[in-house]
């Protein structure tokens, strides 16, 4: 099902890439033809609007002055602002002027001409001016060589422009006005501004709107577009957001899954399988490794004097102990063998073959160390036996890396000198230390021990000379010694490195007193027991 989803997605992306091209590429061509739409309706309408002006004049001029003279066979013409009541007359240019106007304003929707004048003749109805004409005049009279006064005002749905020009007055128009009985104004002089001519263009909003029409389309369809997107991402956002649910629950699992398997994992291999360092395939190398083996003496006789869930619980916490020293000192956990630990240093991470000997020498004495006080813990427990440890370490070439089939297998190391330390192991006392001279000679600097009698071991070609771990050096060079002894009602560890001068003195108080119950112990009947424990 992902798959078309996937395809179909993809398909969206590509239509929704194409209309955004489409939108910014057509963007420009619809001003460009709505530019053209508008300056040809422009023209248009200056041409129809010219038309009836001049088609109205002629009108006006054939019926209101050729036709008057003509019908009075051209005798005795009269220029008159009353011309319509003498046969012959024809208006003076204040009357014609406000005839036009009325002639046009009946031809034309969206122009009107007015004649107005403050000082019209008597009998005539007086002319309403509003505010911007009565303003106009006054400026126009003050200055009458100006450019026409311009007012544009809008109201929503309709433009409107206002132009107002001055009618100055000629020597024929003041002649006229100054003689006529019916002039309200005797002393007009040549250029005085007798009132105004003013024509005004409105356009409803619908109209320009329309003139607009490719740009409208565009945004349209830009609209529909944005529209669809928005739809196709909300779609995308909510397939996107199943895929992360998705993806969390799968992290989520897969957290889960690794956390598991880390417990079955050393750290250092774990870190390194999912990080991609190491692969999970059928290979080895042959690495010069220290190896580490301890095994716990008599266990088998420990588990026929303790219940099995008894016994599962102190060997978990011994391992949980003994794992979390091995882990702080860089060692790789192999496996756990029944009660046996095996670990190794150098693989896969190495600080040196001599700094990886001494991590694992400082590992096993930390491991004697933490083992003293859970012996004292699982006493005060009742638990009777404590357990005794034995430790052998190695140092040599071993192959290391995944070994078993493809189906199953297990990081881990082979060869001879991973089991010389079991061998050394098997030869140590409980509670102590031994290893090869192979390790002893990187460790010396830290440690003091003694050499053995040499041994032959069984698969190993060589004759081996085992050194026992007498203790830590202190920065002096001298032997921090240790004293461990467990037995039946017996725990004694003895940590000389660790114990200060107060320490000192308590610790031979008490010394002296369990020599002296013992003194009396050897004076006692044979049938008295006690226990002394340190």
């Amino acid at each position: 099902m992902r798959a078309p989803s996937r395809l179909h997605t993809r398909r969206w992306e590509r239509i929704a890439l194409a209309a955004l091209i489409l939108l910014l590429a057509g963007l420009p061509l619809a001003v460009w033809l709505d530019m053209q739409n508008i300056a040809a309706a422009r023209l248009r309408s200056q041409a129809v609007d010219l038309n009836s002006m001049i088609a109205s004049i002629r009108g006006y001029y054939s019926s209101a002055v050729v036709g008057r003279v003509l019908g009075n066979h051209g005798k005795d013409t009269q220029v008159i602002h009353n011309y319509e009541t003498v046969p012959g007359a024809i208006p003076i240019p204040a009357t014609l002027s406000l005839e036009l106007g009325r002639v046009i304003a009946d031809r034309q929707s969206n122009v009107s001409y007015r004649f107005i004048s403050d000082f019209p003749f008597r009998g005539r109805a007086p002319h309403a001016l509003d505010e911007f004409e009565k303003n106009s005049l006054t400026a126009l009279r003050a200055r009458p060589d100006q450019p026409p006064i311009i007012l544009a005002s809008s109201s929503g749905s309709d433009t409107r422009v206002r132009l107002v020009a001055p009618v100055l007055m000629s020597a024929a128009c003041v002649q006229c006005h100054n003689n006529h009985p019916d002039s309200m104004k005797k002393d007009w002089k040549i250029g005085d501004v007798r009132g105004l001519q003013e024509v005004t263009i409105h356009d409803e909003v619908s109209t320009s709107l329309w003139s607009f029409k490719y740009s409208l389309a565009y945004f349209l369809f830009a609209a529909a577009t944005g529209l669809g997107f928005i739809l196709l991402q909300r779609r995308q956002n909510a397939v996107i957001r199943r895929m992360n649910a998705d993806l969390a629950g799968a992290n989520d699992f897969l957290a889960a899954v690794s956390m598991k398997i880390s417990h079955y994992l050393s750290p250092q291999i774990y870190k390194s399988i999912f990080s991609g360092e190491m692969d999970v395939a059928l290979n080895t190398q042959r690495k010069k490794l220290t190896i580490f083996f301890s095994d716990i003496k008599d266990f088998t006789e420990l588990t026929e004097s303790l219940q099995p869930e008894a016994l599962t619980e102190l060997i978990n916490e011994y391992f949980t102990a003994m794992s979390t020293i091995a882990i702080r000192h860089g060692g790789t956990i192999d496996k756990f063998i029944g009660d046996a630990i095996l670990v190794f240093f150098g693989d896969p991470e190495t600080r040196g073959t001599a700094e990886d000997a001494r991590n694992c020498l400082r590992m096993a004495i930390e491991m004697q160390h933490a083992l003293a006080k859970l012996n004292v813990q699982w006493r005060k427990l009742g638990v009777e036996a404590p357990f005794r440890v034995r430790m052998g370490v190695n140092t040599g070439f071993c192959n290391v890396g995944n070994f078993g089939s493809n189906d199953r297998m297990d990081y881990t190391i082979l060869g001879a000198e991973a089991n010389l330390a079991a061998r050394l192991q098997s030869i140590a006392p409980a509670g102590g230390i031994v290893v090869s001279y192979e390790t002893y000679a990187l460790v010396r600097d830290i440690v003091a021990g003694h050499a053995l009698a040499p041994v032959s071991m069984k698969g190993i070609a060589r004759e081996v000379v085992p050194y026992a771990i007498d203790g830590m050096l202190d920065e002096d060079g001298s032997t921090l010694q240790v004293f461990s002894e467990h037995s039946d009602g017996l725990d004694l560890y003895l940590d000389m490195g660790r114990i200060d001068a107060d320490a000192a003195k308590n610790l031979r108080g008490v010394l002296r007193q369990a020599i002296t119950a013992l003194d009396r112990q050897e004076k006692a009947p044979a049938d008295s027991t006690q226990d002394a424990s340190v």
